[in-house]
């Protein structure tokens, strides 16, 4: 039996935003469609009871609504007033993924905006296609402290490299594992970030593959599944983002089967789930939750490990 993924701690328990303890299989579970609002702050901590502009306000209620995860975003080093603002859709789910961007005059053109459209995966063609990826860092510090005191240096950091691919965001979950990264538009998730290990998975991200280091996951699968897909590119190591899709996940509470697909080849990967490690409860204020890799069998033929 190997580990594959065993959820690190809050910053109550021992090893938070260290790396000693792994973070795999914590990625978001519900994001798959995304907007993204620009606003300078100061954020709240819950945007949906934040002082906005109506149709700002209005947007985010919707998104909330239909299943699009709604978050507040700006530049990093430098403040503007808004509008004009830039907004993001988005959809993370599958291989076809896509980013669209507009620059708003008025808030109220975001009325224009069918948020359905982008729960369904569709693009509303509410802004221009973006080829380049967005890189959100979570600074989002009155929500957790931690957030800002890692994530605001490590934005400083990615931006003084990469430019305007990084944005500061709100909250995108897992304050344990601040410093937090999110990589659109394929809703990577990688945390206890540092400047190397961020630099090393956007450099990576830019090159069409994953960094398996500090990768909590892909946003929109199950938690089982991205303990699976990890474990199978670590094993095979095929890194390339698209080379590696999730077929199905099957199973109850406690015991789940996973079949992924990497470069033609099909593995059946059986997963278990297992209480949170010891001392990390009601503190968390989010789910701890932990999968062991019981075996993977290349199908039709003899086990792997």
């Amino acid at each position: 039996m190997t580990e594959s993924a065993r959820a690190n701690r809050c910053e109550h328990c021992p090893g938070s935003h260290t790396g000693e303890l792994p973070c795999l299989a914590t990625a978001t579970t519900k994001a798959r469609g995304w907007l993204l609002i620009e606003h300078s702050g100061p954020w709240a901590e819950r945007i949906e009871h934040m002082d906005l502009p109506a149709p700002v306000a209005s947007a985010i209620d919707e998104a909330g609504r239909v299943g699009v995860r709604p978050q507040l975003i700006r530049r990093t080093g430098r403040r503007r007033a808004t509008p004009p603002l830039w907004v993001y859709t988005g959809w993370s789910c599958g291989s076809e993924v896509w980013v669209e961007g507009r620059e708003l005059g008025d808030p109220a053109e975001l009325a224009g905006l069918d948020l359905a459209v982008v729960a369904a995966g569709v693009r509303p063609g509410f802004g221009e296609p973006v080829t380049d990826p967005l890189l959100l860092v979570c600074t989002h510090g009155r929500r957790n402290a931690c957030c800002a005191r890692t994530g605001a240096p490590l934005a400083r950091d990615l931006h003084a490299r990469f430019g305007d691919l990084v944005w500061e965001t709100t909250h995108v979950g897992g304050d344990r594992y601040a410093g937090n990264l999110v990589c659109l538009p394929h809703g990577l998730y990688y945390g206890n970030l540092g400047s190397a290990e961020a630099i090393q998975a956007v450099e990576a991200y830019l090159s069409g593959d994953v960094a398996l280091k500090r990768l909590r996951g892909r946003a929109g699968l199950p938690e089982p599944a991205q303990a699976a897909e990890h474990h199978v590119r670590e094993q095979t190591e095929i890194l390339g983002v698209d080379a590696v899709t999730v077929e199905s996940v099957t199973g109850g509470s406690e015991e789940f089967t996973v079949v992924i697909e990497a470069s033609g080849t099909r593995y059946r990967v059986s997963v278990q789930h297992v209480p949170a490690p010891d001392g990390c409860g009601a503190e968390c204020n989010e789910s701890v939750r932990s999968y062991l890799i019981r075996d993977m069998t290349l199908l039709n033929e003899a086990a792997l490990v």
